[in-house]
């Protein structure tokens, strides 16, 4: 067999880092300014730094899993392994429809919702669904799909 085919792009939400990244630095120069309010800004600073690290994600296929994780932050990421992936398919969606925008949890759905689209849906084995707004969502379902049966016949 050849070798093992890897899909992968990026999605920002470019006014979601601008934001957080320009939120943050006035929330560090008010608290410089304004004495006596350290945990208010610090919260803040916090919901800064989520939109600057869920505004920016890359979306990866590999023969394994299905990986979302922050561009700005590698870290904070979300791995689906095939062998919990039911069927994944590909259809426009809108952040009204997923919870808004951002990394979303509605019953019976997580969605990390950057902008109106093509998306990428995966039906979990817990009847679940996860789902990611990104370009050529149908490349990556096939792929996804190929995998899943291939999982499935091992």
């Amino acid at each position: 067999m050849g070798g093992m085919a890897v899909w992968s792009r990026t999605v920002v939400a470019g006014w979601m880092v601008a934001l957080g990244a320009v939120s943050a630095v006035g929330f560090v120069v008010a608290s410089v300014l304004v004495a006596g309010q350290p945990a208010l800004f610090l919260g803040l600073l916090v919901a800064s730094a989520a939109l600057v690290i869920s505004g920016a994600v890359r979306v990866t296929v590999t023969d394994r899993s299905v990986t979302v994780h922050s561009v700005v932050l590698p870290l904070v990421r979300r791995r689906i392994p095939h062998s919990r992936i039911r069927e994944a398919s590909a259809k426009q969606s809108r952040p009204q429809e997923l919870g808004g925008w951002g990394y979303r949890w509605l019953p019976g759905q997580t969605a990390v919702s950057l902008r109106a689209g093509d998306a990428l849906w995966l039906e979990l084995a817990s009847g679940k669904f996860f789902v990611v707004t990104v370009d050529d969502a149908a490349e990556a379902a096939a792929l996804v799909n190929d995998y899943v049966m291939r999982t499935a016949d091992k």
